[in-house]
């Protein structure tokens, strides 16, 4: 007995480092997963006959031939199932529907006139239904929701502060479960974003990588060594509150002169009003400062370059801390990119270490405004993976 369930458990984890390849290099024929798994062929050829039973992989037509006949590709069934992944802002909810590639197939934006989350988590619930009957039909369904939230998010998918939202102690992750009975994923909405750039975006091979989502506050999502680091209790990453100016502006946090009190888009709001360049009453405040910049507003400009300056001391302090080679930069305050991007790399090139630049890439989020939906659609992915390799054994 006990042998055959050793022999069982071998057999789903190469089953599962079967699926694995598959996924990583689609598309790809049996002879190169055998090849790069070390499992013999007639193995590896079971084993994707039941991936392609369970509608996991599919075959495509023939790839190149090495000499003999054209192999048959595998490829990984991003259509088998759908995940919902919702990004939860300042002002507005992004929901979408993904496949199991994490390409997004429908999406919904709502904008929000409160942030009382009496109001907002009926919205939310609609949102998530709604998006359910909008789903392509597939084998195995909705197979999980997540949630990209802008504060702090403890283990167990609890909000425990999210400063811009007035948000505490508020338990996202076990209110959705009850209602929707399916796993439910709640992040800080920058550890989503780098992983979703790390994921789906340019940064696939990049091992140590800092994201910075700046938006109404300011979050940073750390890869390092290739891992999404969440720090001892899981709330690594509020570097949106490190002191940049010594009893500085105060912040909602508690303290003063934190680094999103001078480099997001409520500073920029903020600055904005005081110098005249927009009115309290504006619908759309920033695209109005966007309006004017484009417009060559000299005023509007300088501000843009001010704000860009202070983005780039909190960069250079990521940079000079972690030693990442990439960063990248995301979220709403990147549409004003072609003042604020030049600022940021000029003050970096002159101020960050010269050792750290060595290597150094930073760019804009390839994902735009859809680093965090994606992110939160590769943990539900994963999860729902796992949890395959469960069941089965």
């Amino acid at each position: 007995m006990n042998r055959t369930w050793n022999q069982y458990v071998v057999k789903q984890e190469n089953k599962t480092l079967v699926l694995t390849t598959i996924i990583n290099h689609t598309p790809i024929s049996r002879a190169n997963v055998a090849q790069m798994t070390g499992l013999n062929k007639g193995t590896v050829s079971s084993l994707v006959s039941e991936l392609i039973d369970e509608e996991l992989v599919e075959e495509s037509g023939p790839g190149e031939s090495s000499g003999g006949r054209r192999p048959v590709m595998l490829l990984f069934n991003g259509r088998a199932g759908h995940s919902v992944s919702i990004e939860l802002g300042v002002g507005y909810i992004l929901g979408v529907i993904t496949d199991l590639n994490g390409q997004i197939v429908h999406e919904e934006n709502i904008q929000l006139q409160t942030t009382h989350f009496k109001t907002i988590f009926p919205i939310i619930i609609n949102l998530i239904k709604g998006l359910f009957k909008k789903a392509p039909k597939s084998r195995y369904g909705i197979i999980g929701i997540g949630v990209g939230v802008p504060g702090v998010v403890s283990q167990e998918g609890k909000i425990l502060l999210a400063p811009n939202l007035n948000w505490k102690n508020i338990e996202l992750e076990i209110e959705l479960k009850k209602i929707f009975q399916l796993p439910v994923y709640v992040e800080n909405e920058a550890n989503a974003g780098a992983y979703g750039e790390m994921r789906f975006g340019p940064s696939q091979n990049s091992k140590h990588m800092i994201y910075a989502s700046l938006g109404i506050g300011i979050g940073v999502g750390m890869i390092l060594d290739g891992k999404l680091y969440h720090g001892l209790n899981g709330f690594a990453g509020e570097l949106g509150h490190m002191t940049i100016v010594k009893d500085g502006r105060s912040c909602r946090c508690g303290n003063l002169g934190c680094w999103e009190r001078y480099a997001s888009e409520q500073a920029l709001i903020d600055e904005g009003i005081k110098r005249q360049l927009i009115t309290v009453e504006q619908s759309e405040p920033f695209d109005e400062l966007i309006k004017l910049a484009s417009a060559n507003n000299q005023e509007a400009i300088k501000l843009f370059e001010e704000i860009g300056t202070y983005i780039a001391i909190g960069l250079t302090n990521c940079i000079n801390i972690f030693n990442p080679e990439h960063v990248i930069i995301g979220n709403k305050l990147m549409k004003a990119k072609k003042w604020i991007y030049p600022v940021i790399e000029a003050y970096i090139i002159e101020h960050a270490i010269g050792f750290h630049q060595n290597k150094l890439k930073i760019d804009s989020a390839k994902l735009g405004t859809y680093s965090t939906v994606s992110g939160m659609a590769a943990f539900t992915i994963e999860g729902f993976l796992l949890d395959q390799k469960t069941n089965h054994q």
